[in-house]
């Protein structure tokens, strides 16, 4: 949908979901961008995403330095604060959509942006629903972001990148520690990703250094543990070591997760909370093999927010991305999210905004190619490191103070 008309009112940018290294360089583009546009009158961050809306806690960022909100393009985490908030479809409840309508209407509110993953784009295509319903006019737009990189239609998602990186880089590293005594040690190594194996691809970027991992499973094919110990015993008895990259949701046959037997925890969403896969599988190694070291280790948290190796290519693209999506919207577009389309030939990676249908985004989850998974189904093919090596190139200027990372420190006023 696109009207030629200026539509004049406020604009509220939220956040939702999972932090990243650089979602808050996707809020910079958007709140820069919006503070600079003619028919924005305010510009609000909502405090906790959805939430801040429904509570009407919403942040000035007009109150803020300047200088103080460049910083956002090298904090990581989720600045204005982040939830996981599932609100009901408006046709079947639309108590918290009324709230939001009551909302926007006190503020003007007429430019709404969601920073977040295949959730937060549900969130946005309802809200976007409802007010269409109601009369209310208001340009919804969907910020992607998720290291996952399971959102539908774009070629990657900002956060990705960074997190690949990251992994990668720890990879190397640990591959580094576990080369140092000559007796041997096989270390399993856990990388997030629930249904979708993108992260734990990412260790095998390690192997073009000739630091990798030996083995890699991800959730995209069914996971056998007896040919698992086959594997790890194989590698093991050629190297006297072994290095093992494994995905959080990797799941049996029946599509019980491996590691289910450890947790019963859900988050707001409903999706079962993951982890300590890396400790199960150690036990099991250690029962079958016996007698052979054994260290799990299990990325968790780091991976999200590792800002000190963000990808600049990936702090660039995700700025890009809340730049456009405030452009498209004062330009006349609603109901889209911001993704990329990109190409990779002799004349190297180039990358271009794309806008994607949120209705087509929501709720649909985008898996690593069962053509980029070798046929044993315990490593990557040269697609996926072809398809994922442009995306970590370059560093970023991160200010420093006393050696360590200056972060944002936002004033938080908020309207009233």
């Amino acid at each position: 949908m696109s009207e030629n008309k200026a539509l004049v009112g406020a604009a509220v940018i939220g956040q939702s979901g999972g932090p990243s290294a650089v979602i808050n360089a996707s809020a910079y583009g958007v709140i820069k961008t919006a503070l600079a546009a003619d028919c924005i009158t305010e510009v609000y961050g909502a405090f906790h995403g959805i939430k801040g809306v429904l509570d009407e806690r919403l942040m000035d960022m007009s109150k803020e330095d300047p200088a103080e909100l460049e910083l956002l393009l090298h904090t990581p985490s989720s600045a204005l604060g982040s939830c996981r908030y599932k609100i009901a479809d408006p046709e079947t409840d639309d108590t918290d959509y009324k709230r939001i309508l009551e909302v926007f209407k006190k503020y003007n509110v007429r430019y709404f942006f969601y920073n977040g993953g295949n959730d937060s784009m549900d969130t946005c295509n309802k809200v976007n629903r409802y007010l269409k319903s109601v009369g209310y006019e208001c340009r919804v737009f969907g910020v992607p972001k998720t290291i996952d990189n399971d959102l539908f239609g774009t070629d990657h998602c900002p956060g990705f990148s960074s997190a690949a990186k990251y992994i990668a880089t720890s990879i190397m590293e640990v591959s580094r520690d576990c080369q140092v005594y000559d007796t041997g040690m096989i270390t399993i190594v856990e990388c997030m990703g629930r249904h979708a194996g993108w992260l734990t691809a990412a260790a095998a970027l390690a192997n073009t250094k000739g630091d990798g991992p030996d083995l890699v499973y991800l959730p995209e094919v069914d996971f056998d543990m007896d040919k698992f110990l086959a594997d790890v015993k194989r590698v093991y008895n050629e190297k006297k070591n072994c290095l093992v990259a494994v995905s959080e949701g990797i799941h049996y046959a029946d599509g019980t997760f491996v590691s289910e037997a450890k947790t019963s925890g859900t988050d707001g969403f409903g999706h079962a909370q993951l982890g300590g896969l890396a400790a199960r599988l150690t036990d099991v190694i250690k029962a079958s093999l016996g007698g052979v070291k054994v260290r799990p280790i299990e990325l968790s948290l780091l991976q999200r927010c590792a800002a000190h190796c963000a990808s600049g290519t990936d702090m660039a693209e995700s700025f890009m991305s809340g730049k456009v999506a405030v452009e498209a919207a004062v330009s006349g577009v609603t109901d889209k999210m911001v993704g990329f389309e990109c190409t990779r030939d002799a004349n190297g990676y180039h990358c271009e905004p794309k806008l994607f249908d949120l209705s087509l985004v929501a709720n649909t989850e985008k898996k690593v190619p069962r053509e980029w998974i070798n046929a044993e189904g315990n490593g990557v093919t040269q697609g996926f490191i072809d398809y994922c090596l442009p995306l970590i190139q370059g560093e970023t200027d991160m200010v420093k103070e006393d050696g360590l990372p200056r972060f944002v420190h936002l004033k938080r006023v908020f309207a009233k």
